[in-house]
């Protein structure tokens, strides 16, 4: 016993040891409110500048999604609440050790320069500072985004010093405070931008647009005078006149706070040296996540999350555009070749003004080669072979459009709003708008309106809107609407919205609104929105909203419904995972496995195994009536756990063991004081016999805890012991104290009685 005192303090110092200081723990309370109260106009996009500004924080500046609270459309008690969260967020992060707290407050909406505005209650701005100051962080950092909140950072003392959130070597503590606007200006919002102008150029400031130093990372300073120049360029004609962002900033120490590092996120995208011009990057949503003005001679490289992404560039008058894919672990860089001249239509402004050239997205070449009249009508087109048909005859080789058409091989520049019948193929070098049916191939180079119809093999070179059908391969080189059906395989280049069914492969290159279906694989690159089946596989490149459900295995970035499978693999997971392995970042909701891995589970895992970064990992060591010396380790969320377990006693012999197997909750009582409950089963065997013998120790256990340090608690309870014996060899008793006995046959038996245990957790 001496021995093993000796050798449990040393394990206890080793440990407490080991343990490493968290660094620097990042904390964000976001706020959106459209409603400022009656006779304020409603705003459009508070709440979705919030959201912008929590994603850029997630993807870029090392807030951990548990650590964010975002709060949209909410009241004075609402935001009230949120700092009662905030302050809770930042003791627990001093708590655990951390080197660093550092904590963000943004708010969008309404005020005056009294106070926000939140559905018609204020919060003046004193008490929004003792809130602020009232959290015990080393750095605070608050941007309001609303009218007059320059009088929030006007007082006396406030000095311009290096900027926000973590150098290796800063060691900056203080308060900085961002505003859209001074103290009697109004902040404005845009329908072209989507959101407000001071948020909106901040969030593609912190994507890189602000990185003038191009170290990969963008200081607060960095971020506000990107802000600070690009609001005020871009409203000074705007009806309400010029915005002036404000600030006041009272941090002291040495080093830089960094905002965002580009690096953080797996994939980015360069703009090289030789580009310039003003650029707009959209997301596959078509929301505007960056704009920026660069100048030649440089580069500039953005963090965007991966997917599928357009860039528009506004140049000398013109206008050009490039489409491109972010990939995982790749940076993307975009040259002056990249572009494509975006092409440009007439119009004429009321009052008889010369006509103005306006650019126009999206327009195919086939639609401007109809519009410029150079194609030659046949109506009807009877085809043997390609050269040998009524078009050939009618146009000598020129563009021709049909309306409809029939023969062996049928060929034309274009098919509108009719029906072509091919015995072999239909085959048309630009668009095609109606129905066409071949036993082979129908291939179209530009979009398809209507329906492809094949055994073998059906192509649209751009969009498709409607339906393509084979026993083959169906593709569409731009996206989807209504649906691809093929016995073998389906690909998109593009969104679908409708429906991917095969007996092989779907394959999405942009987000999908509706339902992959297929006996083997289903990728989609971007966000998908319904239902995902298959036999094998199924793969979302971005977020999944839905039921992802296949025999093999499930992955996505994030979740918000629920994964079945073998093994399901993402993200954010809020919902449910359901498999033998499940694994998950953020977790809300249940995950349900035989093994379960996350970094934090807030709800419950149900499962065999089950590890939780943010959850426990306990050793114990105790005592009981049934074994002299028990080790256990329990493993799992903060309140649900697996136990395992293994004991040796009772005598000087030694002469038996037990290994179990245990599943309980963990109940906090008080700061120090707490309670575990959990059922647990073993099987006990004599060490000369080992894993012979036929018997079940069940125990319900009940073990009241007091944390002495951070990795020292002693523990002790009371225990209700069922032990079954399945042989008259295993028919002994295993404790030390009285029992009571009931024999149910000449073999079976059970001995039933309350014991205690008493221990100490490492």
């Amino acid at each position: 016993m001496t021995r093993l005192f000796v050798l449990m303090t040393l394990l206890v110092a080793g440990l407490a040891s080991a343990e490493a200081p968290v660094p620097v723990r990042r904390l964000a309370l976001l706020v959106g409110v459209n409603d400022g109260g009656p006779g304020r106009d409603k705003l459009r996009y508070a709440t979705t500048d919030a959201q912008a500004f929590a994603k850029v924080l997630g993807e870029l500046g090392g807030v951990a999604p548990s650590d964010r609270v975002l709060l949209l459309d909410t009241g004075r008690a609402g935001l009230l609440e949120g700092f009662s969260k905030m302050k809770a967020l930042t003791e627990s992060a001093r708590a655990s050790g951390a080197n660093r707290v550092e904590v963000l407050l943004y708010y969008s909406g309404h005020s005056d320069d009294e106070g926000l505005l939140l559905q018609g209650e204020r919060v003046d701005y004193g008490e929004l500072r003792r809130a602020l100051s009232g959290l015990p962080a080393d750095v605070r950092i608050a941007v309001l985004d609303s009218c007059a909140s320059g009088a929030f950072a006007r007082r006396k003392g406030g000095t311009s010093r290096p900027a926000f959130l973590v150098d290796t070597g800063s060691q900056v503590k203080g308060q900085a405070i961002l505003t859209s606007s001074s103290e009697d200006e109004a902040s404005q919002e845009s329908d072209r931008l989507g959101g407000s102008f001071f948020t909106h150029h901040l969030v593609s400031g912190l994507r890189g647009a602000a990185d003038v130093t191009r170290d990969g990372r963008v200081t607060l300073n960095e971020a506000y005078q990107f802000a600070f120049h690009e609001t005020l360029a871009r409203t000074e004609r705007t009806q309400r006149g010029a915005q002036h962002p404000a600030y006041d900033i009272e941090l002291a120490g040495t080093g830089d706070l960094v905002m965002t590092d580009l690096r953080a996120t797996t994939a980015g995208l360069v703009l090289t040296e030789t580009l310039e011009g003003r650029f707009f990057v959209r997301d596959e949503a078509g929301v505007l996540v960056v704009e920026l003005m660069k100048l030649p001679g440089r580069p500039t490289e953005l963090g965007l999350a991966p997917g599928n992404y357009t860039v528009r560039r506004e140049l000398d008058g013109g206008v050009s555009e490039a489409a491109f894919v972010l990939a995982d672990g790749k940076r993307t860089p975009l040259a002056p070749g990249s572009f494509t001249s975006v092409l440009r239509e007439a119009t004429v402004s009321r009052g008889g003004a010369e006509p103005v050239l306006e650019a126009r997205a999206g327009v195919s070449a086939a639609e401007v080669g109809a519009s410029a009249g150079t194609r030659k009508v046949v109506p009807f087109n009877l085809g043997l072979l390609p050269g040998v048909s009524v078009n050939a005859a009618a146009a000598g080789g020129g563009p021709v459009e049909n309306r409809a058409a029939v023969g062996v091989m049928n060929d034309g520049t274009a098919l509108v709003g009719g029906l072509a019948l091919g015995l072999v193929s239909n085959m048309y070098e630009e668009e095609v708008r109606g129905v066409a049916m071949a036993v082979a191939v129908n291939t179209a180079g530009g979009p398809v309106r209507g329906g492809q119809l094949a055994t073998a093999l059906n192509v649209a070179g751009e969009d498709l809107n409607g339906v393509q059908m084979t026993a083959g391969v169906n593709v569409a080189g731009g996206s989807v609407r209504v649906g691809q059906f093929a016995a073998g395989l389906n690909v998109a280049g593009g969104a679908v919205s409708g429906a991917q069914m095969s007996g092989g492969l779907n394959v999405a290159g942009g987000a999908v609104r509706g339902m992959q279906a297929t006996a083997g694989v289903n990728v989609a690159r971007a966000a998908f929105s319904g239902f995902q089946g298959s036999a094998g596989v199924n793969w979302v490149g971005g977020a999944m909203t839905g039921f992802q459900a296949t025999a093999g295995f499930n992955r996505a970035e994030s979740v918000a419904g629920v994964q079945m499978a073998v093994l399901n693999v993402s993200g954010d997971v809020t919902g449910a995972q359901v498999g033998l392995i499940n694994v998950g970042k953020v977790v809300t909701g249940a995950q349900v496995g035989l093994l379960n891995v996350a970094e934090e589970v807030r709800g419950v895992p149900l499962g065999l195994l089950t590890f939780e970064e943010k959850g426990q990992r306990h050793l114990e060591v105790y005592s009981s009536d049934v074994q002299l010396t028990n080790l256990a380790v329990k493993f799992g969320g903060r309140y649900v756990y697996t136990a395992l377990l293994a004991g040796i006693g009772p005598d000087d012999r030694l002469d038996r063991y037990s290994l179990g197997l245990g599943f309980g909750v963990h109940i906090p009582l008080m700061p120090r004081l707490w309670l575990d409950l959990d059922l647990a089963g073993s099987t006990v065997h004599a060490v000369k016999r080992p894993f012979r013998g036929e018997n079940l120790l069940a125990q319900t256990r009940a073990m009241f805890g007091f944390q002495v340090a951070k990795h020292f608690a002693v523990f002790g309870g009371p225990t209700y012991n069922a032990y079954f014996a399945f042989n008259p060899e295993d028919a002994r008793k295993v404790t030390t104290l009285p029992v009571r006995t009931h024999q149910f046959d000449e073999e079976n038996s059970m001995q039933y009685w309350p014991g205690v245990q008493l221990g100490v957790r490492l």
